[in-house]
């Protein structure tokens, strides 16, 4: 198994491209390496909002570009780092 601890939002570039993503906190948008790191099929999975309530979001990549499908609402913890929540918006509430 390989663990790496670093800033998340960047993804993991050297062992990119990938079939699925899976985020698991909350994201002010999709963070363009998600979308860079997926296979041609890829799926990503993120939930997009503000920092109270998201919309589950599903991401398929074609070779046109995305399909952007709203699957339901939901409410995660917030998503830190490059693409995410800065420091001063983490701080509400």
């Amino acid at each position: 198994m390989v663990v790496r601890v670093y800033d998340g939002t960047v993804g993991w570039k050297d062992e990119s491209p990938f079939d699925a993503i899976l985020v698991t906190a909350a994201s002010p948008d999709i963070p363009p390496p998600y979308i860079e790191q997926l296979k041609i099929g890829g799926r990503l999975v993120i939930p997009i909002g503000d920092l109270f309530s998201q919309v589950l979001t599903k991401i398929i990549k074609t070779k046109e570009g995305i399909i952007k499908s709203d699957l339901c609402g939901c409410r995660f913890v917030k998503l830190v780092g490059r693409y995410g929540w800065t420091e001063e918006e983490r701080e509400i509430l």
